[in-house]
């Protein structure tokens, strides 16, 4: 038994440490996301997303990244895809946070810009149909709601649901996004 106490003491003394090392102005971290495009299957429209993301004060957070968003629409007997590649920057507010710094809610603002391209620029089909959809720059704004969830202290689990209207799209102007990801602190 008394060979276990120290062992005790360890433990204690990393998680009640481990804390005080979360949210710290001029943290960075990498994050991946992936989810799915307005409640449609991922096999039809999903979106994969990096960004570098740069913590301030009590949580709010500076983040820059690039995304790519595919739909995929049904045409006889294939699938045309649409394709969007953006780029975007933004900041994030903390909403809400534990005492133990272990969850965090917050609320971004994105602005963001991009392109489009349908059937990767063919617009001739198989059937001998033309594709009338133009390949445009796209330009345009999201809103998002993101809560972080920290498995340890570099690793972050990401859970977010946000709204991008973009214009120029062939394909609509707003797009709803739900996703999940992870974050690596790196310093």
């Amino acid at each position: 038994m008394k060979q276990f106490i120290p062992l005790l003491f360890v433990v204690v003394a990393i998680s009640i440490s481990s804390n005080a090392q979360r949210y710290l102005p001029s943290q960075r971290g990498i994050q991946l996301s992936y989810g799915t495009v307005n409640g449609i299957k991922p096999q039809q429209a999903f979106y994969i997303g990096g960004a570098l993301s740069t913590y301030k004060q009590k949580g709010s957070r500076w983040i820059i990244g690039a995304e790519y968003l595919q739909k995929l629409f049904d045409y006889k007997q294939i699938s045309i895809p649409v394709s969007q590649f953006s780029i975007e920057g933004g900041y994030y507010s903390n909403l809400l946070s534990d005492p133990g710094n272990t969850l965090l809610l917050s609320v971004g603002t994105s602005v963001l810009a991009g392109y489009e391209t349908s059937n990767w620029g063919k617009k001739l089909l198989f059937d001998g149909a033309t594709l009338r959809n133009e390949d445009a720059f796209l330009y345009g704004g999201a809103l998002t709601l993101e809560l972080e969830v920290y498995l340890t202290d570099r690793i972050i689990l990401l859970v977010n649901a946000r709204e991008r209207v973009v214009w120029g799209s062939s394909i609509g102007q707003f797009s709803t996004q739900l996703g999940i990801g992870l974050k690596y602190i790196i310093n």
